[in-house]
């Protein structure tokens, strides 16, 4: 009798050991990536949201040629942060690189190159990671400016700069700063 008691308190321990496991791993906040937010507010009250995952930089060399073993390498569409895609959430219709876009939900991805960027707005959401629907699912691709960094920059960061009827979204990491104007349309 004694062996039976014992059997289903082992397995009730067991299931409360991996429940709390799956419970503490998706605690986004203790990632090594951890989950981060940017917000551009319109005068009218709507928004445009960007949620990602901001990786660390830990001294390696993040952007250059496939041959220099950098983290993201030039030329090729990258997932603009780490963990799930890159959220991109527009409650206005916007004005985007000189084109008018819908409010909605979006998915952002980038090609990152040493003197231009590419900024990718996938229609597709939910991916995660790596997985690029392809081009079918692209809204649009629209060149970004780049420039250099006055310092380093250790965490992957997406902000906006306000101003006035519109923001800049600026994507920041190692010594790369790329943007654009986004503005409500």
């Amino acid at each position: 009798m004694k062996k039976l008691v014992i059997i289903p308190m082992a397995l009730f321990a067991i299931a409360t050991l991996a429940s709390a496991q799956m419970n503490m791993s998706h605690d986004k906040s203790t990632r090594p990536s951890p989950p981060a937010s940017a917000e551009c507010k319109f005068s009218d009250g709507k928004t445009v949201k960007i949620d990602y995952s901001s990786p660390r930089a830990k001294g390696r060399k993040i952007f250059g040629d496939a041959g220099d073993k950098a983290l993201v390498p030039f030329g090729e569409v990258w997932r603009t942060g780490a963990n799930e895609a890159t959220t991109f959430v527009s409650t206005a219709n916007i004005k985007l690189g000189g084109n008018i876009f819908p409010g909605g939900s979006y998915t952002l991805f980038t090609i990152p190159k040493a003197d231009a960027w590419t900024l990718i707005i996938s229609k597709k959401t939910g991916e995660w990671g790596t997985d690029y629907p392809g081009e079918k699912e692209d809204l649009a691709r629209l060149p970004m400016s780049v420039s250099k960094t006055s310092a380093p920059v250790e965490n992957f960061t997406i902000a906006f700069d306000q101003g006035g009827s519109k923001c800049t979204l600026r994507i920041e990491w190692e010594n790369t700063t790329a943007k654009i104007d986004i503005a409500e349309k």
